[in-house]
């Protein structure tokens, strides 16, 4: 899942830098609006896979509850 996470993090680097000379925040109307609404899902998936890699939050599977934390002590 990690090996997953670094490449669509290489792959929206890359979509970055091929839109980057075409990104034009001072334009007017819906132009302005898309490229703003594509920067708020590329910033989206760049955190997402950030905290994928960072193991930000560990999978429901893994957690120990304190029940299982008594029952080791003993």
């Amino acid at each position: 899942m990690r090996q997953y996470a670094i490449l669509y993090l290489l792959l929206t680097a890359f979509l970055l830098y091929v839109a980057w000379p075409a990104l034009n925040l001072q334009a007017n109307g819906i132009e302005s609006v898309f490229w703003l609404i594509w920067l708020v899902f590329l910033f989206l998936v760049i955190g997402a896979n950030l905290a994928v890699v960072l193991k930000v939050q560990e999978p429901h599977g893994q957690s120990v509850t304190n029940k299982q934390v008594k029952a080791m002590k003993n």
